[in-house]
């Protein structure tokens, strides 16, 4: 899939993988694609669910390894 930033959080839990997305993706331009890959399992459901409460886009969440996932997110206007 394409995107536009990406962003690697592997390391962080959870707030702070939601916080940090979030922050990239508040400052892009609407119709760009994030991706954040992270290495905490429940970023997994946490930040695409986050993301959608707040009205973005979740366009794709998937597991690249055992331990990685990729969430893909359109920033809205």
């Amino acid at each position: 899939m394409r995107f536009d930033v990406d962003l690697d959080l592997r390391g962080e839990v959870c707030p702070y993988v939601f916080i940090k997305a979030r922050l990239m993706l508040e400052d892009m331009a609407p119709g760009k694609v994030l991706r954040c890959i992270t290495d905490y399992p429940p970023a997994a459901q946490n930040v695409p669910r986050n993301f959608e409460i707040i009205g973005e886009e979740v366009l794709l969440v998937q597991q690249r390894d055992e331990s990685t996932w990729e969430i893909y997110v359109r920033r809205q206007g």
